[in-house]
């Protein structure tokens, strides 16, 4: 079956219809990664979007839902060049076009994405829409297009209640490991949650953590308990007053799609975070609220930065680090009141802020993933310089 990319600017690209058949209008971004397309489909920063994979050639791993960021995919659509069905792992419950056929997720591929990719460059990011509606009207079509917006999307992903991840937790558990494999594709899609918890008992709780969740990645919490953290998630517009009152030893600011002015309402309760004393790190979109809530100011980016291998320099050692980045926002650096915070981190292809450090002593923000760690390890430290913060303030 045929499908269609249109883009806002009048461009169509003709491809393949795979995953769910259905129409889905989105923001269209690149991704620069070779792997880890289940990490990105998984990552709620993607919710509204519809991700071009750059890399040529896609799938040939299969599904690992026990590496997802989520336990459901939050893109909303997936472009590739060539998708491949000859998975080259055996312990791959599923291939791609399954998992997103399950999980209603349209994809096409066909496409040159390289093509693409360029235009997003030179143009900017854009609203699109996938299609495969052999007798598409252009016109109306690019009127529901520029109509649409990625309206509030933190409140969609956010989640709802409260949880609580003991110390030692390490990551889901799916599946029986001796259940046969040709069995396990077979299983129904609800064999697919996860069936609890892998706990390493050997790893004692040493502090607790409040953790506010703007679309959080899973693996930034696995980070935290497998530290001896006990990390309770509350749900994105959780007073702070709540928190602040149930004396967590640290906070953390999670990542989270959209504007964060669309956040907004809740940058008092950020300010009043950072006034508290509360040893506090912020990923992402937590960074980008941190600095509006002390008076800096951001925006968007022309194409944004998403991928595994954006170089970022630690200002004060000079060291480089590649990073696993997935944003379309940054904070102006001229904004940033010297006497509040001071840049600790840039970004060395464009020289944008990648990292603040407050006077206070007791916030750290960065605006990419530690917990990606590409390198594989290259970001980690930061996990463990807000343990020693919390050390500090015992």
């Amino acid at each position: 079956m045929n499908a269609y990319l249109i883009l806002e600017d009048g461009t169509v690209f003709t491809g393949e219809a795979f995953g769910a058949r259905r129409e889905a209008i989105c923001e269209i971004v690149f991704n620069t990664g070779l792997t880890g397309y289940l990490e990105l489909l998984t990552d709620a920063s993607y919710a509204g979007q519809a991700i071009v994979m750059s890399s040529p050639v896609i799938g040939n791993y299969g599904v690992f839902v026990e590496h997802g960021e989520a336990d459901r995919p939050w893109a909303e659509a997936l472009i590739v060049r060539d998708l491949t069905h000859l998975i080259h792992d055996p312990r791959s419950a599923e291939d791609l076009d399954e998992y997103l056929t399950r999980n209603d997720i349209p994809g096409i591929k066909g496409i040159d994405t390289r093509q693409l990719t360029l235009r997003l460059r030179e143009h900017g990011t854009m609203n699109g829409m996938i299609t495969q509606d052999e007798s598409y009207d252009l016109d109306k079509c690019l009127a529901s297009i520029k109509s649409w917006s990625n309206h509030r999307p933190v409140e969609r992903v956010s989640r709802k209640t409260e949880a609580v991840f003991p110390a030692g937790a390490i990551g889901r558990v799916y599946r029986d490991e001796d259940i046969d494999q040709e069995l396990l594709r077979k299983l129904p899609s609800e064999s697919m949650q996860p069936l609890g918890y892998q706990l390493d008992e050997s790893i004692g709780q040493r502090f607790r953590v409040a953790m506010l969740d703007f679309g959080l990645k899973q693996n930034i919490v696995w980070n935290l308990t497998r530290r001896g953290c006990e990390v309770t998630v509350y749900p994105w517009n959780t007073p702070m007053d709540k928190i602040i009152a149930t004396a967590p030893d640290g906070v953390m600011l999670s990542n989270g799609p959209g504007d964060p002015m669309d956040c907004a309402d809740i940058l008092p309760g950020i300010k009043q975070l950072h006034d508290s004393g509360v040893p506090t790190f912020a990923i992402c979109l937590g960074h980008q609220l941190m600095a509006l809530a002390t008076g800096a100011s951001t925006k968007r980016l022309k194409y944004g930065h998403r991928g595994i291998n954006h170089p970022v320099q630690d200002i004060e050692t000079g060291r480089v680090y590649i990073t696993s980045q997935n944003h379309g926002y940054v904070v102006i650096d001229d904004t940033i009141d010297s006497s509040v915070a001071e840049i600790s981190h840039r970004h060395l292809n464009d020289n944008s802020v990648e990292g603040l450090r407050y006077k206070n002593g007791t916030v750290k923000t960065v605006q990419y993933h530690p917990e990606g760690a590409p390198g594989p390890l290259d970001s980690d430290y930061l996990f463990d310089e807000f343990m020693n913060m919390m050390v500090k303030d015992v």
